[in-house]
């Protein structure tokens, strides 16, 4: 009799033990989430654990948008070439040299538990979506993997590694050879004329304020549809509201009940490049660090990439030194590219962020220091405003020039550590009661409270000031009694302090030699008082001509481009102002039929289906825009892309996820999205905002329960 008590007891736990098929798995989790969609078609996603609560958030970002999903992961894992074909080979490369497939599962395994959770829910959340939605056909990932986020813990898509030149690896792999100096020229000034990339952050304390709480503006300038807005929630103290790039499984930009955080791209220096010396002894390779030879950690990678309707593959070798993946050549040697590449910590960063409730655990989270490519301005419901300037930053021997690649050989050039955060620069509760950063200098953040540039290492920032950061100073100068409707009057101002540095000097030449085909346009620009709006035709010549001089006037050496403008609207030859002109004036005509064009029926929004690089067509329907150019001191940036083959402007960058927060006994948030929070054509929230967007009219954010319930207009469970 005991004998078969034991044999149905170990049946039993046999039984009971059986893992449960994926399928059952997801079911079970979907049970424990919950997904309400508001009448925007924002998510808000309940869950009983934190897991459960990244399981429905993943789902739900499927629903909105899984183009932009996998191609993140696609981009993030090494594997764009099997859809883009060779062309993309060596940005695959770039993504193995940091880290292989098989790295990045050691890495996974390592992760504390809770967030191997959140990994697993990840991976589940996707999958669950795919097995539900049958008649979705990935482009190549059909089955997601818990240690895909290890290639993926910014939430600045990218983030540092898309600073590595994959044409220097290119030039590197197919010819042994520096990129040419030609090469190089022409990628330098590709970057110049691309649309500026960055963000602005601003906080505002109580006492600058009619409520007496503390206000964030929380305005990142990205591609369009670059990050959707979510809310998620878990019984295990999770509720962040904001926006979230496609594929993770954290609140990138956002807030909670407590605190509130905007990250602005960062020019701390974070990479650095090291020549190294390498020996071949008995058919190994080493490199020389001081007395010491050091073997070069060699590996291969077979990368496939696509080819007519056929897979093919190359194998690469990949070197490493202690500093980093071998990338490119220096003065014919071999260079290594060093950067921050810790994904379990920044994952736990990017993740622990999103849950606190106040300056003292916001600033604890900061120690873990590997948000490397951002800013970070923040504001809480204590009151307290701050600023952190980077959070990764190697401690370096001042004596060697960083912004040059530095001898790898020299112990000396190492980095020694890392710089606390009391170390790197640091604002808190500034006596002028507000703070702003807009990709510009930290040095002027605060007025006469802002960091001293002779307190810091000269690699800890650049001292460079843009247009919009100049802007900001002006507005936010001696101004009071803040509601969330003046910050985002303010976050909307049509001043463009670089055309009141540009065209007066363009005037004064015509002045100096009066042209008679420039009169009229001469004289609207006259009458100008800069400023940007739907009707304005100054606009559109300004504009153009601003561009134009980006393309074609001199860059005298040494200058940064909020100098070189104001080199172009002052010392720059009259002669060359005119001649540009006219070549505006007749582009305009070329193009339009007249000069006289109002900036809206040029500058325009569209979108006309939910590919990744938007096509624009001047014969569909689009609608005017009134914003310009960060590169003019916009706040309220409207960036283009010039080669689609129309005659008209189409926005592709800028005011993206844009909120504005006032922290107090409530949050309460105001929220704007460009185009509307779905992806699909067919969606009635794939374009529902973007009349909002172009009026600069924001909509409620609902954060509490029974106000997103109010809002509710579908309720339902993962896979229902």
């Amino acid at each position: 009799m005991r004998i078969a008590i034991l044999a149905a007891l170990f049946v039993f736990l046999s039984c009971s033990e059986k893992p449960q098929t994926e399928v059952e798995k997801w079911k079970a989790q979907a049970e424990n989430t919950t997904i309400i969609r508001d009448d925007f078609g924002v998510p808000h996603i309940y869950g009983k654990t934190d897991a459960d609560a990244v399981f429905g958030l993943l789902y739900a970002q499927c629903e909105d948008d899984f183009n932009r999903v996998e191609q993140n992961y696609i981009w993030a894992t090494g594997r764009l070439a099997e859809v883009e074909g060779e062309q993309a080979i060596y940005s695959d490369l770039r993504a193995k040299l940091f880290m292989t497939e098989e790295e990045a599962i050691a890495k996974y395994d390592s992760s504390p538990e809770w967030l191997k959770k959140l990994c697993d829910a990840f991976a589940d959340g996707i999958n669950y979506y795919l097995h539900t939605h049958p008649e979705v056909k990935p482009k190549l990932l059909t089955h997601f993997e818990p240690w895909m986020p290890m290639y993926f813990s910014e939430g600045s898509i990218g983030g540092d590694i898309e600073r590595i030149s994959t044409e220097k690896i290119k030039a590197f792999y197919e010819s042994g050879m520096e990129l040419p100096e030609m090469e190089e020229f022409k990628l330098k000034r590709e970057e110049e004329m691309a649309e500026p990339q960055g963000s602005n952050g601003i906080a505002i304390s109580g006492k600058l304020t009619q409520s007496g709480n503390a206000m964030l503006l929380i305005n990142p300038h990205t591609s369009f549809y670059f990050r959707g807005e979510v809310h998620v929630v878990s019984e295990e103290g999770l509720n962040a509201y904001g926006a979230v790039t496609w594929g993770q499984f954290f609140v990138y930009q956002g807030f909670n009940e407590k605190t509130g955080w905007m990250h602005t791209s960062t020019y701390t220096d974070v990479m650095d490049e090291f020549k190294e010396t390498l020996v071949k002894n008995d058919g190994n390779l080493f490199y020389q660090y001081g007395d010491e030879l050091r073997p070069v950690d060699s590996l291969e990678v077979t990368l496939k990439y696509k080819e007519g309707d056929s897979l093919k593959e190359r194998t690469f070798p990949m070197y490493r030194t202690h500093h980093g993946p071998i990338t490119h050549l220096v003065d014919g040697q071999w260079t290594a590219s060093a950067m921050v590449w810790e994904p379990v910590k920044a994952l736990e960063q990017s993740y622990i962020r999103t849950k606190q409730d106040g300056y003292q655990g916001f600033r604890e989270m900061m120690d873990i220091r590997t948000n490397s490519s951002n800013n970070t301005v923040y504001a809480d419901a204590e009151g307290n405003i701050a600023y952190f300037h980077g959070n990764f930053v190697p401690k370096r021997d001042t004596i060697y020039d960083y912004t040059q690649p530095v001898d790898g050989s020299n112990p000396k050039t190492d980095w020694q550590g890392l710089h606390s955060v009391d170390e790197n620069i640091l604002v808190l509760n500034p006596e002028n009661g507000w703070i702003q950063n807009c990709n510009s200098t930290p040095y002027t953040l605060a007025l006469e409270f802002s960091p001293k540039r002779q307190d810091y290492p000269n690699y800890m920032s650049r001292d460079q000031e843009n247009f919009r950061g100049i802007h900001a100073i002006e507005l936010l100068t001696d101004r009071s009694d803040y509601t969330l409707d003046s910050l985002i009057e303010l976050a909307h101002d049509p001043y463009l302090p670089a055309f009141e540095a540009l065209i007066p000097g363009l005037v004064k030449a015509y002045d100096a030699n009066p042209t008679p085909t420039l009169k009229k346009p001469i004289e609207i620009l006259r009458e100008w008082d800069f400023t940007t709006s739907e009707k304005s035709v100054a606009m559109t010549l300004a504009h153009y001509y601003g561009t134009l001089c980006y393309a074609k006037a001199e860059r005298p050496e040494g200058m940064y481009p909020m100098q070189w403008v104001n080199y172009w609207g002052s010392d720059w030859p009259n002669s060359k102002k005119i001649e540009l002109f006219q070549e505006v004036v007749a582009q305009l005509e070329n193009d339009f039929g007249t000069w006289q064009m109002p900036w809206g029926e040029v500058n325009r929004y569209q979108r006309l289906n939910g590919d990744i690089r938007q096509p624009f067509d001047d014969t569909q329907p689009s609608i005017p825009i009134g914003f310009a150019s960060g590169r003019w001191g916009a706040l309220a940036a409207y960036g283009a892309r010039y080669d689609n083959g129309t005659k008209k402007i189409y926005g592709t960058r800028g005011n993206s996820f844009v909120a504005v927060v006032e922290f107090g006994d409530k949050v309460k948030a105001k929220t704007m999205l460009a185009g509307g929070q779905s992806g699909n054509p067919n969606s009635p929230h794939f374009n529902d905002q973007a009349q909002l967007y172009a009026d600069k009219q924001f909509k409620d954010a609902a954060f509490y329960k029974e106000d997103v319930l109010k809002r509710a207009e579908h309720t339902y469970k993962p896979g229902e």
